[in-house]
């Protein structure tokens, strides 16, 4: 049976509502993230023992030194892969350039239905690809003139989630009814960021490992040499932090580079990582469905439609938002 909700606590849903589709809308969906990662490490990794520190000071001092580690290392972390993705033989544009050469080169070779999708000259593939990048401006900004923006955003994230975290363990918590209600929202809206976040990095993981192993160590021994390995390894880390779709992303990247090679490496390349992607699907399942209780159709669902209405910041957001929302209604015993 559901439970009834006060006033005051429809009140902080709505809040809690406005605050998170405002994030996307005024583009703070990175500083959120990165806050949200800072906070739930910071809680997983604090000590809990009094026994082991003692004293308040003394606890503060420990959370302070934790979180400023926490913060330090995520921030080379994403410099190291803005840096490996940005500049250098390896970036991501070159990657780009080289999948553009490689479907180019194939379009005489394909079924004409499929030709039909691919510009026929290199003048229109570019001009198509700036068009597509013009209207996409808002939503790229890891790629556009807005980068050294979305890192300052990180970067604050980064401080606040720790500052918010050192409170949080040093007991500096408000007491009166709506902070209380805020707060509720609060730990579920990082319970489900926990348990998306958290599993889909495993998820990713693996799969990155696999892939890894793959591209360094199956791909040689047959004689073959891809081009751009670590930059394929990386983007299919990242992509992988997309639940189902990441995998398609990555997928394609990989098959498309060992086209460029030969077509028996491509197709085995394609076999291999079908394989990954079975295995992901069984580990998503476990996993993910395991943690916010969603198949893969309905995470499909919600991404397909914050995609569509927030562009690649809702893509990002939904599994999250969509498990937050499932966490209010399992509060109330509504699922």
């Amino acid at each position: 049976m559901a439970s009834p909700v006060s006033r005051l606590e429809a009140t902080t849903q709505i809040l809690a509502a406005i605050a998170l589709l405002g994030a996307l809308e005024i583009g703070l969906l990175a500083s959120l993230l990165a806050g949200l990662l800072v906070y739930e490490l910071v809680h997983v990794l604090a000590p809990r023992s009094s026994i082991r520190v003692p004293h308040r000071t003394g606890k503060i001092i420990v959370v302070s030194l934790l979180a400023t580690v926490i913060v330090v290392v995520i921030g080379a972390g994403i410099l190291g892969l803005m840096s490996l993705l940005s500049g250098g033989p390896d970036s991501l544009a070159i990657l780009l350039r080289r999948m553009a050469e490689v479907i180019e080169s194939a379009r005489p070779h394909l079924p004409a239905w499929a030709s039909s999708y691919i510009p026929a000259d290199p003048e229109e593939l570019k001009a198509a690809a700036s068009a597509w990048l013009r209207e996409n401006a808002s939503q790229l900004r890891l790629v556009g003139e807005d980068v050294w923006r979305t890192v300052v955003h990180l970067v604050v994230g980064l401080v606040i989630g720790a500052l918010i975290a050192i409170s949080h363990e040093a007991g500096d918590a408000e007491s009166g009814p709506l902070a209380q209600a805020l707060r509720k929202r609060a730990l579920l809206l990082g319970a489900a960021f926990r348990s998306v976040v958290f599993a889909q990095v495993r998820i990713s993981a693996l799969n990155t490992v696999l892939t890894g192993v793959y591209l360094l160590g199956v791909v040689p021994l047959t004689g073959a040499q891809l081009p751009l390995m670590k930059t394929m390894i990386a983007v299919t880390f990242i992509a992988g932090l997309l639940p189902v779709i990441g995998n398609l992303i990555s997928n394609t990247v990989i098959v498309v580079v060992s086209l460029s090679v030969s077509p028996v490496l491509a197709a085995s390349s394609l076999l291999f990582l079908v394989v990954i992607h079975k295995l992901e699907y069984f580990v998503n399942a476990r996993v993910m469905g395991g943690q916010i209780h969603a198949r893969a159709w309905e995470l499909l669902v919600a991404m397909l439609v914050m995609e569509a209405i927030f562009g690649i910041s809702g893509l990002v957001a939904a599994p999250i938002y969509y498990a937050y929302l499932k966490n209010e209604l399992a509060a109330r015993n509504l699922i």
